[in-house]
């Protein structure tokens, strides 16, 4: 979708919205990763609020996702209460505006403007690895908490998983070699004998964002969580779908603005300092720490693999794709090792 057409299709969201308050100017302020466009909308009055236009994954689960997290922002407790992005409302419901014309199938949702305090260093030191866990393992449960008021959710990993399956069965081509297809069937069956190994289907389901890149956040000066937006990977799952992510932000590496997805960032000492620190404050299980291998694996297949060409710009999902074939899944077994985790939390297995 061209960048003229998605900001008429913002016009138009807001016209259906509220044709009263004119629109003065439309910018893009995205981040060029991914396929969604977020633009700055400025009203004639001087107001501002924020557009997302997207036409990723399926249209049912972008505004059952976006009614579960105005849901989650409503009943997040103090210090949380104001860290989500708020959605507006419209009839009390929040607003979503779908196009369906000429062949594009794409949906708006509009925030109110985040207020931001400071970003994290791109390489964390110690200590900030020591309050990123504390901030972490209180927000993890604070969303367990609200978990059992909000809507419920049809979307979850074995469905995904479920639906790769079909993809392959319907047209494996589409994946590239056969030699792929044969990769990723092999990988969806370790990973739904992983999930039943370490008894996943009893984990707690709670609110997870996943990509927890150090510019989808703010924290104060105190570096506790102040702010958060971009939910393109929002689902109800087990927290473990976080941890990939709060181990890149960690990492040795830092934040790269070339990047990729590899395992080796939860083997590393500061990710342990980081284990170490949550499970202090929101303590881990066994099977929990075994399912992190799962959840790299089910990350991989669902968000490189299946949707991949779908979100991200064509430059990265094929970079990424390729890396997946030749790098990501070849090491989930060799290059992770959950006993390392385990005796470093002193946990017994």
């Amino acid at each position: 979708m061209n960048h003229e057409l998605s900001k008429l299709i913002v016009s138009k969201a807001w016209e259906a919205y509220d044709a009263s308050k004119v629109i003065q100017s439309i910018d893009d302020i995205s981040a060029n990763v991914s396929t969604n466009f977020v633009f700055r909308v400025t009203f004639e009055d001087g107001d501002i609020i924020i557009a997302k236009l997207s036409s990723f994954g399926k249209y049912d689960y972008f505004k059952e996702d976006h009614r579960i997290i105005h849901s989650l922002s409503n009943n997040l407790l103090y210090p949380y209460e104001n860290v989500l992005a708020k959605s507006l409302l419209k009839n009390n419901r929040v607003y979503i505006y779908r196009h369906r014309q000429t062949g594009n199938d794409a949906w708006v949702v509009f925030y109110n403007p985040t207020r931001i305090l400071e970003r994290l260093p791109r390489r964390l030191d110690e200590d900030h690895i020591k309050q990123f866990a504390q901030q972490t393992a209180k927000f993890h449960k604070a969303c367990a908490r609200a978990a059992k008021v909000l809507p419920k959710s049809i979307k979850t990993m074995r469905t995904d998983i479920n639906s790769l399956l079909d993809q392959l069965a319907a047209d494996e081509s589409r994946f590239g070699t056969r030699s792929h297809a044969d990769q990723l069937r092999y990988h969806c069956d370790k990973y739904l004998k992983g999930r039943a190994k370490y008894g996943a289907s009893t984990f707690e389901t709670i609110p997870v964002f996943i990509d927890w890149n150090i510019g989808n956040f703010s924290v104060t000066k105190d570096m506790e969580l102040y702010s958060r937006w971009d939910f393109d990977w929002f689902r109800m799952s087990t927290r473990m779908m976080d941890f990939y992510f709060f181990s890149r932000v960690v990492s040795n590496a830092g934040d790269r603005t070339v990047f990729s997805y590899l395992i080796t960032t939860m083997m590393e000492d500061r990710f342990i300092i980081f284990l170490k620190e949550y499970h202090k404050h929101n303590p881990l299980t066994a099977n929990e720490v075994g399912f992190l291998k799962e959840a790299y694996r089910f990350f991989i297949l669902n968000y490189v693999i299946k949707d991949g060409k779908h979100f991200f710009h064509e430059q990265y999902a094929n970079k990424l794709q390729q890396e997946a074939y030749d790098i990501y899944l070849p090491s989930v077994d060799r290059d992770f090792n959950a006993d390392v985790l385990l005796d470093a939390l002193k946990i017994k297995p």
